[in-house]
């Protein structure tokens, strides 16, 4: 299984994602004209399958990950997001690695715009997991396509191996394994 972002997933792939969330609990796939208008609006190209789930799986659900609360519909922010302006889910994510900012000397953790940048650029927020963490698919810059999570002291990629994109995040929830183990 790899990471693929730019071409359209095959039927194995959205079977797997159909199978794993249940029709009653999904919203309503958003179709190819409301992606394409989203995409337009915001200047970037969704990662697949991600592009393909929203399109014509689901755009959200209530089951699913993250834990807290499922997975977000396209362009929604779970409730605890921090306000730290728009979103610009095409303007280009501002690193290629982790980064803690807690142990960095160089960064006022109050009021440091690198670490805004992180929340707000070239991501859409796949939800929260436990109220103070949240899972970001990339959408631009040399890691689109990949999952990382965000929090009050730093980023980081989600912990598989090769780095998970959409899929394989699904697929290590669904085992349900522990995302760190």
């Amino acid at each position: 299984m790899t990471k693929t972002c730019d071409h359209p997933p095959g039927e194995a792939t959205l079977g797997f994602l159909r199978s794993v969330f249940p029709v009653e609990s999904r919203e309503p796939a958003l179709g190819w004209e409301a992606v394409a208008a989203w995409e337009a609006e915001n200047g970037v190209v969704l990662p697949e399958p991600y592009r393909s789930f929203v399109a014509e799986i689901a755009n959200g659900s209530a089951l699913g990950p993250p834990r807290d609360g499922g997975l977000q519909p396209l362009g929604r922010l779970p409730r605890a997001w921090p306000d730290l302006g728009p979103r610009q889910p095409g303007g280009l994510f501002p690193l290629e690695s982790a980064w803690v900012w807690e142990d960095d000397e160089s960064v006022d953790a109050d009021d440091d715009p690198r670490i805004d940048a992180v929340f707000t650029v070239g991501s859409v927020v796949l939800g929260s997991e436990d109220g103070q963490s949240y899972w970001l698919l990339l959408t631009t810059g040399p890691r689109r396509g990949e999952v990382w999570m965000v929090g009050d002291v730093g980023v980081v990629p989600a912990p598989g191996e090769p780095t998970w994109g959409f899929e394989e995040w699904v697929r290590h929830w669904h085992s349900g394994s522990d995302w760190w183990a």
